[in-house]
């Protein structure tokens, strides 16, 4: 089913948007939330410029992107239209959104803090600097009454310690994304001291471990949170034999209504949120525990759109044109 997006209301004023997101020759025009963003902003008569991040600079004392005005549209295999490259300086941009996917590694980060400079005159969506300092499995830890039991640590013997308490966990990279190198590890695995060895000898960074939730199995929720507000979920419900719920592992997309406790979680996270000028979130739930709040490049929209007919993009959009006047 392809979305047709609702009339939007137009503001009084065209904004210029810039992107940095991932090529957008590749994105999936029925499942990318950049897309549909950017979609959402042309409808409502603001201009765009797309740009990758390594074509973002800092050159004498300006935030520079190389890239090109973008137009897009929804027809699979012809879904844009780029203009003659050029070299901007992002401080004449009314909002920039900080859309590539994870990693989130160094040459993440530094985007982050080139994009720092660009405050106050430049809206920066989601705001750069608490991008960088909550990582998603880090920010829940200022919440650990709404998480399951955690460690994160390096040492072998705390996250063997970890282990014998739990006996049955989840153990995966702290700065992974998209379900890559997550294990469960069952209360008769031994392997725990082997995929020690196997992340040590790829990084220096440390391991989180939680507690395996069996509720993952009927499905790990996305809640979206605009400007710290929910306004809908989705549930995925991971493939048979797979105890990763990521929809490009497998994971089934599924109508879901939050619960009184999505809505508990939300409340105790929203504000912070809001404060912290995190204005599009996804965070995950399974069960009765909030297991990640991602800020990076949340998905999930197009999903949400479909099953309840909700245009989140407006949503977006009227919260940062609200920000802006």
């Amino acid at each position: 089913m392809s979305l047709t997006p609702a009339t939007p209301s137009k503001p009084a004023v065209a904004l210029k948007i810039a992107m940095q997101m991932d090529p957008i020759g590749s994105v999936d025009i029925n499942a990318d939330s950049s897309f549909r963003i950017a979609e959402e902003a042309q409808a409502r008569g603001h201009s765009l410029f797309y740009y990758t991040p390594d074509r973002l600079s800092w050159q004498n004392g300006r935030v520079m992107a190389r890239g090109w005005p973008l137009t897009v549209r929804r027809e699979a295999g012809n879904h844009f239209d780029l203009g003659a490259e050029a070299e901007v300086d992002l401080a004449d941009w009314d909002v920039v959104w900080l859309r590539q996917d994870p990693p989130f590694d160094m040459g993440y980060i530094t985007t982050t803090h080139l994009l720092d400079f660009l405050s106050p005159g430049t809206l920066v969506v989601n705001d750069p600097f608490w991008v960088r300092n909550y990582p998603e499995k880090l920010l829940c830890l200022r919440f650990p009454d709404l998480i399951p039991p955690t460690t994160i640590a390096r040492d072998l013997a705390t996250l063997r310690a970890f282990k014998a308490e739990h006996g049955d966990i989840i153990l995966k990279p702290l700065y992974g994304n998209g379900g890559a190198g997550v294990f469960r590890l069952g209360p008769d695995d031994s392997n725990i001291a082997s995929l020690h060895e196997m992340f040590s000898a790829i990084n220096r960074e440390p391991l989180i471990v939680q507690k395996y939730l069996p509720a993952v199995t009927k499905g790990d929720k996305r809640v979206i949170l605009i400007d710290g507000e929910p306004v809908g979920a989705i549930n995925r419900v991971p493939a048979a034999g797979e105890t990763r719920s990521n929809m490009h592992v497998g994971g089934r997309p599924e109508k879901v209504a939050m619960t009184e406790r999505d809505l508990e979680i939300c409340a105790a996270i929203g504000p912070l949120l809001r404060e912290k000028g995190q204005i599009f979130v996804g965070i995950d739930v399974i069960g009765d525990y909030l297991t990640e709040i991602n800020l990076t490049s949340p998905t999930g929209i197009q999903e949400l759109e479909r099953f309840d007919g909700t245009n989140v993009t407006r949503l977006i959009w009227d919260a940062i044109e609200k920000r802006l006047s």
